[in-house]
């Protein structure tokens, strides 16, 4: 059960990132999901964007050389 909301706050997070969360979805996870959950998914969700973002620069980098 605990997959399930770790998966939910995962899902949160990412269309949190693209600013496309409807009001009644909002509204459901913020009463399902606790404040740690949604905390440790957007440190995940921002390291996994920073890292993914890093390795794009180094392949560019890498193929112009």
């Amino acid at each position: 059960m605990a997959e399930k909301g770790n998966l939910r706050a995962a899902l949160a997070v990412f269309w949190s990132f693209f600013g496309v969360r409807k009001r009644r979805d909002y509204d459901d996870d913020a009463q399902s999901l606790t404040q740690a959950q949604i905390i440790i998914a957007g440190l995940v969700g921002g390291m996994v964007f920073v890292l993914t973002l890093l390795l794009v620069v180094y392949l560019v980098l890498q193929f112009v050389k």
